[in-house]
């Protein structure tokens, strides 16, 4: 409006506010309309990197741990208390990290705290392989391997709320599920690639194995683990140089030039360049605090989605990591390709291999396929139908696998049968529920909360996690009797109760980040305060702005 003449200053700061009020809403338009470009695939590729690691460093786990029984419990588990401690450090640190990075995304910044979860990562793995355990000491190898995986997990539970936010974010409204669904995929890629690893040094040191026995399983363990942090240090510096997202310049720190400026330049596909001279006028918009997110999320229409994402990932995670993290066991008590006799070197070489390449399979098999079968069909079909149908098949898969396991230990012809209806499971758990808890989350709230709420919904999945491995862990063999089935039967349960939480969700396809945000957005920018310059030169806004 430049040139245009005002009755009064109240009249002026009006004028300011719907212009950029206006200009608000054309840049996210601009946004939610982009062309797929290079931007998006470096996007999914760095926050996709991070997911591959974290998939790596978690599932390893499954088979470092038989590792770790031979080499020094002489069986191929370390006992079930040593076993439960090491499987369940990550996850536990995973739910601090989601909580506190998801909080700290909302408060300071994504860019700024993108990176640093990655950092957290490449060091605690790096102290996992170099874990050692001397004679006569106080602390055993498992009690340094628990505390570093907890760090780990930290790293690990940052990186859900920070990828989802900014992909979602930075991507365009009708890919805007496959991009979330294709950095979410490289989980499968993660798990898959840990099982060729552990293959890999495995074969490479079957003639050290069949000689000196657990000495050289000493070394496989530390390799499989230590191998984890190779693409976390290769994605570091993109992540450190990604921008910030023009959202949360516009919604959170108010400066809507500034992130004007940034669409132009990221859809543009030029480098990000940051003016610190650049004079910042901040408007008035809602601010996070807790009245305001208690008044948010007190209304119904909002907190039965926070209900369901939570509720939902809760749920998922019991029978997801339940799994993931017992394949090996699993896979042992159905009697599928274990070695006679595992603690001699022959056997330790045989249950290594067979529970290696084990994983291999039930990562082709299952995995893999369903995380791109919902890249297929998440933009068109929708979420909320993924995962209503997700839930709904893995119920049944968990009733077969339950109800029928006596049975299915009875010949191979069975035990192939159980080994498929795994893979089905894993390939249900991913063409649904698995990817749409990570996706919905990111897209069904305001940007001022969306990494907050995100990362609650995270957390309560590693609850479910958490909670899955510790009723595993002591009910495998209650009062000396295989449990696993009644188990399963406990995660057809579960599964159940997704499908009625799955209906407190909206559909979130082809619509905007701020059409699912519940909030009006015209007038969304209230206030504007006016600009002066003092006779220093300062240039200053009234109320509610902020000294430049």
């Amino acid at each position: 409006m430049a040139g245009a003449e005002y009755r009064s200053p109240s009249e002026k700061v009006v004028a300011e506010a719907v212009t950029l009020d206006a200009r608000r809403r054309a840049a996210l338009a601009e946004v939610d309309a982009a062309k797929f470009s290079w931007f998006h695939v470096k996007a999914v590729l760095v926050a996709g990197v991070g997911f591959f690691t974290d998939a790596y460093d978690i599932f390893a786990i499954s088979i470092a741990a038989t590792m770790l029984g031979l080499v020094y419990a002489d069986a191929t588990t370390l006992g079930t208390n040593a076993d439960l401690g090491i499987k369940v450090a990550t996850p536990v640190g995973t739910l601090v990290g989601q909580l506190l990075f998801g909080w700290l995304a909302d408060l300071i910044g994504r860019k700024r705290m993108y990176g640093v979860e990655l950092m957290i990562i490449i060091v605690a793995t790096f102290g996992q392989a170099l874990s050692a355990q001397g004679p006569n000491t106080a602390v055993t190898i498992t009690g340094v391997i628990v505390v570093w995986r907890f760090i780990m997990g930290v790293g690990i539970g940052g990186d859900y709320p920070l990828s989802a936010v900014i992909t979602s974010e930075f991507a365009a409204t009708r890919i805007r599920g496959r991009m979330m669904c294709a950095v979410f995929a490289m989980q499968g890629f993660g798990n898959f690639t840990a099982a060729v690893v552990a293959t890999v040094v495995v074969v490479a040191y079957k003639p050290y194995i069949l000689s000196s026995g657990p000495q050289a399983v000493d070394y496989t363990w530390r390799l499989l683990i230590g191998l984890g942090c190779v693409p976390a240090v290769i994605a570091l510096y993109f992540r450190l140089t990604i921008p910030e997202t023009p959202r949360y310049t516009m919604d959170i720190e108010r400066n809507v030039l500034q992130a004007s400026v940034d669409v132009e330049q990221f859809l543009a596909n030029q480098p990000y360049k940051h003016d610190p001279d650049a004079i910042v006028q901040r408007v008035q918009a809602p601010r996070a605090s807790r009245r305001d997110f208690i008044a948010y999320f007190s209304q119904w229409k909002n907190g039965k989605v926070l209900l369901g994402t939570a509720y939902s990932w809760f749920a998922l995670d019991i029978a997801f990591y339940g799994l993931g993290f017992n394949s090996s066991i699993v896979l042992t008590a159905i009697g599928f390709g274990t070695a006679a006799t595992p603690t001699t070197n022959e056997g330790m070489y045989q249950t290594l291999y067979n529970v290696s390449t084990g994983n291999i399979i039930l990562a082709v098999g299952g995995l893999i396929p369903g995380y791109w079968a919902a890249f297929l069909l998440v933009d068109s079909w929708g979420r909320k139908p993924l995962q209503m149908m997700g839930f709904a098949f893995l119920t049944a898969i968990f009733c077969a696998m339950g109800f029928g396991y006596w049975a299915m230990k009875t010949s191979q012809a069975a035990k192939s049968a159980f080994v498929w209806l795994y893979c089905m499971a894993n390939f249900f758990e991913n063409f649904g529920p698995n990817t749409t808890t990570f996706i919905i989350p990111g897209e069904a709230f305001p940007t001022r909360y969306r990494s907050t709420a995100h990362g609650i919904s995270a957390a309560s999945g590693k609850l479910g996690a958490i909670l899955a491995q510790v009723g595993f862990s002591q009910l495998q063999k209650w009062d000396g009797q295989d449990w696993i089935g009644h188990i399963l039967q406990i995660f057809a349960f579960f599964m159940l109760t997704g499908v009625f939480s799955t209906l407190l969700l909206p559909e979130t396809k082809q619509q905007t980040l701020e059409e699912l945000s519940n909030e009006n957005q015209d007038g969304f920018i209230t206030d504007v305060p006016p600009v002066r310059i003092t006779d220093g030169g300062a240039i200053v806004t009234g109320a509610g702005g902020e000294m430049v």
